[in-house]
């Protein structure tokens, strides 16, 4: 049986960095007229925060162990993270002085759950899809009820 194939554009966003964040994502089934939308802000976070948590999001959302899925991110912080094998070193020293190691740790469980490739595009480039990531990313930084990101750690000065 052929496997699914997944499409996932994500985007991140927040105002102040550190400040109030969002996530925005967008999923398309390939070859089928399937497409979701999900965004959620958060109180107080930063930009590369809402970028690893749109991708864990979206993976979480994958309901079948194994789907080949296809990440589309602006991010070179999630891209490089992954493709240039820092995420490895970084799990081998158990993320000694690195940022947002609890995000890095959901993601790894999800990622190891699927077969995911990263693609990198330029932001505010007219992407659609990025386009609507980022839109919904900074709607859902804007909006009423925000929810604490519990695993941010401000910088210690």
């Amino acid at each position: 049986m052929h496997k699914a194939q997944v499409h996932i554009y994500t985007d991140g966003a927040a105002r102040g960095n550190p400040g109030p964040g969002g996530y925005g994502i967008v999923m398309e089934w390939v070859g089928k007229p399937y497409k979701k939308e999900f965004a959620d802000g958060f109180k107080h976070t930063t930009n590369n925060r809402m970028e690893l948590l749109a991708v864990i999001v979206a993976l979480r959302k994958l309901k079948n162990k194994g789907t080949n899925v296809i990440v589309f991110t602006d991010s070179k912080y999630v891209v490089d993270a992954v493709e240039k094998k820092w995420l490895e070193r970084w799990e081998r020293t158990s993320f000694k002085d690195k940022k947002n190691p609890d995000l890095w740790k959901m993601f790894l469980v999800e990622y190891r759950k699927h077969n995911v490739l990263f693609k990198w595009i330029k932001g505010h480039n007219n992407h659609p899809q990025n386009e609507r990531c980022d839109a919904l990313a900074v709607a859902a930084s804007k909006a009423q009820q925000l929810k604490e990101d519990t695993g941010f750690v401000p910088n210690k000065k």
